[in-house]
């Protein structure tokens, strides 16, 4: 299978990048299934309805969230009828919506998608080692899945790479959200399993982490109340992991990093090409 995992989409430019690109990426690259973090994608502040459509129509599988999750308050409502819109799964119980789902991609297979959240420098939620666990428990790839994708929102990388290890030979990818910059330790795990401790982000680099420049120094600067925090509207970068599976196993057999756009060395998986 051809995975395609892309980073947090941060504000207009973001989604302009995904919306623009990743229907003609889909075709050139024949993907069996896309995932996308979308917690930035509403004004560098959690997802809407109509956003989330929106990147669902342009090629997503499934979209995942992380801490901006009920930025929109409308998102505590629509995810429950949106099986394809996924917060953490180590968020308390009753909390709405759903942490993982089994995906039946356009070429038949089926790929389970489990997001969840670090507790290094982040809210205190439920363990996400034992919350990825009971997933896989219900559905282990190679009998139930053809895939795995597990996205670890986390600010700590030493979290990110323990998951990464720990999960290692049941999952086919272990990816990073949250830091909105790509690291360059994408790589094969000796188990089989695919890993990046962070994908980067969906958006415009001239920027502090898709936001505006000036607000961002001036609060370090001056530390003191300010402006609304808004995304930087220059053209959108996309950024994020590639994937090869063997079928037989679900493993990951190669992968690359994805960088497309600019104020970033571009980069692709020149092994589809």
């Amino acid at each position: 299978m051809r995975l395609l995992f892309l980073g947090d989409i941060v504000g207009r430019p973001g989604r302009n990048a995904v919306i623009e690109r990743l229907p003609g990426l889909r075709d050139r690259w024949r993907l069996d299934c896309v995932v996308i973090n979308g917690e930035n994608s509403a004004g560098g502040f959690g997802i809407n309805e109509a956003i989330c459509d929106e990147i669902l129509a342009a090629g997503a599988d499934a979209i995942t969230l992380g801490n901006h999750s009920w930025d929109q308050r409308e998102t505590l409502v629509f995810i429950e009828r949106q099986p394809r819109l996924l917060r953490p799964a180590n968020y308390p119980a009753g909390t709405p919506g759903r942490g993982a789902n089994l995906i039946d991609t356009r070429s038949g297979h089926r790929v389970l998608v489990v997001n969840v959240m670090g507790r290094l420098y982040m809210d205190p939620l439920d363990d996400p080692f034992a919350a990825v666990d009971r997933e896989l428990e219900t559905c282990p790839m190679g009998q139930v899945a053809d895939a795995v994708i597990i996205d670890v929102h986390a600010e700590a990388t030493s979290e990110k790479e323990a998951m990464g290890h720990y999960f290692d030979g049941r999952a086919s990818l272990v990816v990073g959200t949250h830091t909105h910059v790509p690291t360059a330790d994408h790589r094969v795990l000796p188990g089989g399993t695919a890993y990046m401790s962070d994908a980067g982000m969906c958006g415009d680099y001239d920027s502090v982490l898709g936001m505006q420049k000036e607000e961002s120094i001036r609060r370090f600067i001056q530390k003191t109340p300010g402006a609304r925090m808004e995304p930087a509207l220059g053209e959108g970068t996309l950024s994020g992991i590639a994937v090869e599976t063997d079928d037989r196993t679900g493993l990951a057999v190669r992968v690359a990093a994805l960088r497309l756009g600019p104020n970033l060395e571009e980069t692709w998986p020149r092994f589809w090409d």
